[in-house]
């Protein structure tokens, strides 16, 4: 028996799909979805009798989804289906080939071809992410469809784009198959993603901070504040740390350490390498779990618009007159939607940001308002994240 769930089950082409699954003996109907009509049955919508099965507002209500990591569960009611074979994503070198299949504009079954252009890419959209980058043309209709190898084993699942047109311009991004199998095993067994969490406030390393804390180059994570009675005060952090390390995987920017935690389960026991007075240290930490909005690993400076934000001291909110957050850096797509460092977001899509995690929940949709406070003036940034 095949079991079927209608999307758009309260438009008249979804009633229709509803009364023919009802009406056919080898389908069972189990639901249908239409935001419109949440809580209805879907036999009374469809103009048939009650069938005792509620309407759902949302895919979400249906499917186990993590929507940080762009990954559903689906379960099927079905024997012997083919399946494909996994790979391993932790050994893609760059440069190797890579091929795609999906169905971009609606073509099925459409393969395309290119390489490996970088690993453990963090993008401002996406910072617990390290995608996979690559060249191969992936177009709307792509996403969710195996990005494989040349052994033909799946490596990764194809995401989202970089586009200023809505088409492939050369650059897609893919999730890794290890990350994806690792969230569907939470899914499965608990429901939820739970992400790890150290509880610390960091910045990037600049060429000046990195001469000025005995590094030979810029890279790391500077600790700016430590949370109070988190993993990282319990295992001894301090500010003016520089944490170089994570299990022996190299923290290359502040970026990337929220991206090496949150990967980490939480009671884990991990080690992180420390600069601390120009001498390096190791520190002994376990990983905890942050309940609060997007599990954050470490970082509560930086979020989807790829920006590093602190909300105003008092005496700078005295002086120019207003409350909101204060960007002190930008990303090239920050850059590109607008913003500069410097600038004070007032407001997103109306409400007054009083903090970073304010923020974060305002730019959650596709696309969000921002009232910034420049030079004493004020302008509206409108900001759209890229596709996926």
């Amino acid at each position: 028996m095949i079991r079927v769930m209608v999307n758009g089950a309260g438009g008249k082409m979804g009633r229709e799909v509803v009364k023919a699954v009802h009406n056919d003996p080898e389908l069972t109907l189990v639901g249908g979805i239409d935001p419109t009509k949440a809580g209805e049955d879907v036999g009374s919508v469809a103009g048939i009798e009650q069938l005792g099965i509620k309407m759902n507002a949302s895919i979400d209500e249906v499917l186990d989804t993590n929507k940080q990591t762009d990954i559903a569960v689906v379960k099927i009611e079905a024997k012997d289906l083919p399946a494909l074979k996994m790979g391993d994503s932790n050994q893609l070198k760059v440069g190797e080939w890579v091929a795609a299949i999906g169905s971009p504009f609606g073509l099925d079954n459409t393969g395309t071809a290119g390489i490996v252009s970088a690993l453990s890419r963090n993008l401002p959209t996406d910072q617990y992410m390290p995608f996979i980058q690559t060249d191969v043309a992936v177009n709307p209709g792509n996403s969710g469809g195996p990005l494989f190898n040349m052994k033909g084993e799946v490596v990764g699942i194809n995401s989202q784009i970089f586009s200023t047109s809505g088409g492939f311009m050369g650059l897609s991004f893919a999730i890794p198959i290890d990350i994806a199998l690792q969230v569907k095993d939470q899914l499965v067994k608990d429901g939820k993603v739970t992400r790890g969490y150290v509880g610390v406030y960091i910045q990037q390393v600049t060429q000046d901070l990195a001469e000025s804390f005995g590094l030979k180059t810029p890279e790391g994570a500077l600790v700016t504040k430590i949370e109070k009675g988190s993993p990282a005060e319990k295992a001894g952090l301090k500010a003016g740390d520089v944490i170089t390390a994570l299990n022996d995987r190299k923290v290359t920017s502040s970026s990337s350490l929220p991206m090496l935690v949150s990967s980490l389960r939480p009671g884990t026991k991990a080690e992180l390498t420390v600069i601390r007075d120009k001498k390096e240290i190791k520190l002994d930490i376990t990983i905890g779990t942050n309940s609060a909005a997007d599990n954050s690993a470490s970082s509560a400076d930086t979020h989807r618009l790829g920006i590093e934000a602190r909300v105003l001291t008092d005496a700078e909110s005295k002086d120019a007159e207003t409350t909101g957050l204060l960007i002190t850096k930008v990303s090239k797509f920050a850059q590109q939607s607008g913003l500069m460092a410097g600038d004070i977001i007032v407001s997103a899509n109306g409400k007054l940001m009083k903090s970073a995690s304010d923020l974060r929940e305002a730019c959650r949709s596709d696309q969000v308002l921002l009232l910034v406070q420049r030079d004493g003036g004020r302008i509206f940034i409108p900001v759209r994240f890229p596709k996926k």
